[in-house]
Formats: structure tokens, C-alpha cells, sequence
């Protein structure tokens, strides 16, 4: 089965998961800044989950692109790693309205927590059906960031009723170590992609 049709959904459906977060800013009544300030949180709160929508829509990307063709397994897996990413819109509106109460803290960990889970399941799945020698389980065989970002969620997730300024910082740090695409796997698409030039 052809990758062409996930790919397109996939980008479709990450597309209408920004638009329904950027619906969710609900302008100010008021002309001033102290009404502007007042939407702060939720603005903040749409910015962190933007990059992290965006960090997972550069890393499907990369990842697809290695795949060859797709089977039942990974369609579903996919569809898995997009019911979580499709939950962001309400973690992130909740957390935002709220002003970062612990709760939400909690539930947007946890949120994270099961899109970085769908995503290794999706990304096994693909190198389960390539192989062990294939590109991809090459390209992701020292996964330091893969490891240590559910570890950054547990630990926000776990601190979210201690203190809402620590929790939040894990989910920022998770963001910012991949918020710079994969270069193991940019260097396995160009070594790929120099091997076997298009015909």
C-alpha cells in the first residue's frame, strides 16, 4: 500500500488541529492592554503547542519518508498518534483559560506523554515491517531524545500539584530539544536519497 494517502491525511488533519487551537483565542472585549495581558496564558499556551504540533508534523515527515509502502498496522498506528495530537486543542484551551492550574498542567503531561508514546509505536511498526537493517532503525538506533522526553513529561506531569512554574519548564525543555528537526535522520534521507537517485 502506497504511503501518498497517509501522508495527506496526516498533514490534513495536523493542519485543522492548528486551526482549531488558534480558533480557541477568543479576542478581548476591551481596547486596552490590561485586556490584551488577560488573554496572555491562553496565547502562551497556543505557542507551546503549536511547536510541539509542528515538531511532530517535521519528524512524521522524516519519518514517512524513509518508509517504503505502509500496511494495516501502521495505518492504524497512525491513526492512533493523531486521536492524541487531535486532544491537544482541549488540553491546550483548558490549560490556557485556566491560567496554568495544576490540573491542567497534569492533563497536558499527559496528553504529551501519550503523543510521544503513539509516536514510537508508529515509528516500531514502520521498522518492524521494513526490518531491522532498514533506514530508518539505523537512522533511530541512539534515540537520546526519544528516551529522555517521556521521562521530562513523568517529571512535569509528577510536579504539576507541587509547583506550576517547574512542571511547565519540563514541557518546554521537551520542546526545545526537538524543536531542531532529527539530523540523524536528515543524514540517512540525504545518504538515501544519494544512493538511489530519482529516475
Amino acid at each position: 500500500m502506497e504511503k501518498n494517502r497517509l501522508e495527506a491525511f496526516s498533514d490534513g488533519v495536523l493542519a485543522i488541529i492548528i486551526t482549531i487551537m488558534v480558533l480557541e483565542m477568543k479576542v478581548p472585549h476591551e481596547p486596552t492592554f490590561p485586556a490584551l495581558l488577560s488573554v496572555l496564558p491562553v496565547f502562551l499556551s497556543y505557542v507551546l503547542s503549536f511547536i510541539y504540533v509542528g515538531i511532530y508534523w517535521n519528524n512524521h515527515h522524516h519519518m514517512l519518508h524513509l518508509a517504503g509502502k505502509v500496511n494495516g498496522a501502521i495505518l492504524w498506528s497512525n491513526l492512533h498518534l493523531l486521536f492524541w495530537l487531535s486532544l491537544l486543542p482541549f488540553t491546550t484551551g483548558w490549560m490556557g483559560e485556566n491560567h496554568f492550574a495544576p490540573v491542567t498542567l497534569f492533563l497536558y503531561g499527559v496528553n504529551l506523554l501519550c503523543c510521544a508514546i503513539a509516536y514510537v509505536i508508529l515509528q516500531s511498526r514502520i521498522i518492524r515491517q521494513q526490518g531491522p537493517g532498514s533506514v530508518l532503525a539505523h537512522a533511530v538506533s541512539r534515540d537520546f531524545k526519544g528516551k529522555i522526553s517521556p521521562v521530562l513529561y513523568l517529571l512535569g506531569i509528577g510536579t504539576s500539584f507541587f509547583s506550576q512554574w517547574v512542571s511547565g519548564a519540563f514541557y518546554v525543555i521537551v520542546a526545545c530539544l526537538w524543536l531542531i528537526p532529527d539530523r540523524r535522520v536528515e543524514r540517512e534521507i540525504a545518504q538515501h536519497i544519494s544512493q538511489n537517485p530519482p529516475q
